[in-house]
């Protein structure tokens, strides 16, 4: 059987993630937290509310939940031939063509963070992922040939896609342009979870779909929720620290557990999509949090793929609160962005 590409996208992707969240210790006895759970996107899916509603409400809401998640599902996934993405995808044609309101909308933020990220950041890049054995296609134990590079490239590049609001289309230059949303689609029905258990009246969540987390409010103790980020070690899984989390969203993306070698060289998956080849650079994994996991889920990839140099600077440059774990010649090191250290969000677990 074919793996699902969402699946494929969660563990191979431009977006590893290792948020874990944590509901406090035993010692804690207020009323219980409740956990709706399930599966969407080819991964599982966890609310947790706080306190928890009754019986009757909570499965109402659990009906609500699946509701949302399917209508987002049927608009942008990449293994559904029938959504709205893939009839895109699949046109062959130059001229408008209508889709969803979210949808125009998803590609013109995610458009804004390719002209801010200088391009790393490219929702069109999945088939020089796939050409280099990270994708939806199955792996590879050698770099792609030059003239394959040169010709993936020539249909690529968010320069040759638009989005328009009203009516709500998108139009691609050149008409082998596909897109593929496994960057930021998460986020983006994380966000969607998130207006939906406002409107009905909940102030204390935490949501998560695939390790992109974003909470409200605190827990019925008044503590914060907590995120544990991993330290980047493709081994072991263990706690580099935690992120106290009340109205953002956390997001991570990293490297250290999918790549191959080949003739004593590494090949991360983290493809450019300017060059068309594999990242060289010591970053090893990216922290975002941000006022939504949208843009959380995104710009975690977009540092990604700077690397340990730009990344951080345009972090710094845009007040973007990021966490960087780099690679180095004893292990690695972070480095943490103005804007997060000004937060007092982040804590090390190796200096608590």
């Amino acid at each position: 059987m074919q793996a699902d590409p969402w699946v494929h996208a969660l563990r191979t992707g431009p977006c590893w993630l290792v948020l874990i969240a944590l509901l406090g210790g035993c010692t804690e006895s207020p009323a219980p937290i409740a956990e709706l759970s399930g599966q969407t996107m080819g991964t599982s899916y966890s609310i947790k509310l706080s306190p928890a509603p009754g019986d009757d409400q909570r499965a109402l809401l659990q009906q609500q939940v699946e509701s949302r998640l399917e209508a987002i599902n049927a608009e942008m996934s990449t293994y559904r031939s029938d959504s709205d993405l893939m009839r895109f995808n699949q046109a062959r044609s130059t001229d408008w063509l209508t889709v969803p309101g979210s949808l125009a909308e998803l590609v013109r933020r995610a458009a804004a963070i390719s002209r801010l990220s200088e391009g790393r950041y490219d929702i069109t890049v999945g088939p020089l992922v796939n050409l280099w054995g990270f994708g939806s296609e199955g792996p590879r134990g050698s770099p792609p040939a030059a003239g394959d590079i040169a010709q993936t490239l020539a249909r690529i590049g968010y320069q040759h896609l638009e989005a328009r609001g009203s009516p709500p289309a998108l139009r691609k230059a050149i008409p082998d342009l596909q897109l593929d949303l496994s960057s930021i689609a998460k986020g983006w029905a994380v966000d969607g979870l998130a207006r939906l258990l406002q409107n009905q009246g909940y102030e204390d969540f935490l949501i998560e779909i695939g390790g992109e987390v974003r909470a409200q409010g605190t827990k019925v103790s008044g503590q914060p929720w907590r995120i544990a980020v991993e330290r980047p070690l493709p081994d072991q899984r263990t706690v580099q620290g935690t992120i106290e989390v009340r109205n953002f969203a956390v997001a991570t993306s990293g490297d250290y557990r999918n790549f191959f070698e080949n003739a004593g060289r590494r090949y991360s998956h983290t493809i450019d999509p300017l060059s068309g080849q594999a990242v060289q650079h010591r970053l090893a994994a990216v922290t975002v949090v941000a006022d939504d996991c949208t843009d959380a889920d995104a710009w975690a990839t977009a540092l990604m793929a700077l690397g340990d140099q730009r990344g951080p600077a345009l972090a710094d440059a845009l007040g973007l609160k990021a966490l960087f774990n780099i690679h180095g010649e004893r292990g690695w090191r972070t480095e943490i962005s103005r804007a997060l250290q000004t937060a007092a969000v982040w804590h090390d677990a190796g200096r608590q």
